[in-house]
């Protein structure tokens, strides 16, 4: 961990307060993961870090604060998504290798931060501000970033002028959004995970191309 860390009184945590922090902070994690959001509690994450309720009040307001600062470190990772789309080239093969990379890489982020997403998901819907900037932060990353590449290819003639790059960006991120989270559905469809990956990069890449890819 880098950087000052205080407590909720303001004093700056010297070493070992910093690891008990983060401790805490990994077994919440840990919760998050086999247990609803709501019925994790103070007591119950402390005891598990094998320390007291007045420790972690030090250090987080209650368990909704600290579930904040662990959605701000995975969103901080998630903003670095940015990089399975810029600079990609979007034409012939390379364009195919570019839509299966991005899929691959969104749907790994959303698996390894299954749980935090989650209860980040939840805190949007239910219309907390906070959680909609974290949640928005990572989406950013990529649709910016895909609005960008589409924008270039509009520039050079390789994509309809009549579309909105924007607007293709933002639904095909919206679209990888709700299959990432909903990714252990498609069992009971009988989709594989094999067989869900290839055709949504499809789909990404004839929302970004319109064109069928070049394999």
């Amino acid at each position: 961990m880098t950087g000052q860390v205080r407590t909720v009184d303001g004093r700056v945590a010297g070493r070992r307060g910093q690891a008990t922090r983060q401790k805490l902070l990994d077994c919440l994690s840990e919760m998050l993961s086999s247990s609803p959001y709501r019925d994790v509690k103070v007591i119950d994450v402390a005891r598990k870090a094998g320390t007291s309720p007045a420790t972690f009040y030090q250090y987080f307001p209650d368990v909704e604060g600290a579930v904040l600062e662990i959605a701000e470190e995975m969103a901080t990772e998630g903003a670095q998504l940015t990089a399975l789309v810029e600079g990609r080239n979007w034409v012939g093969k390379a364009g195919w290798a570019a839509a299966e990379e991005l899929v691959e890489g969104f749907l790994d982020f959303w698996r390894r931060n299954d749980a935090i997403l989650r209860v980040v998901d939840l805190g949007a819907a239910e219309g907390d501000k906070r959680f909609y900037k974290i949640r928005m932060k990572i989406l950013n990353s990529v649709t910016n970033s895909l609005t960008e590449s589409m924008k270039e290819l509009q520039a050079k003639g390789k994509v309809d002028k009549e579309l909105s790059p924007a607007a293709m960006a933002g639904s095909l991120v919206a679209m990888l959004a709700a299959v990432a989270s909903h990714q252990k559905g498609f069992q009971t469809w009988g989709v594989k995970q094999a067989e869900l990956k290839p055709n949504l990069a499809l789909l990404v890449h004839l929302g970004v191309t319109g064109k069928k890819p070049t394999r």
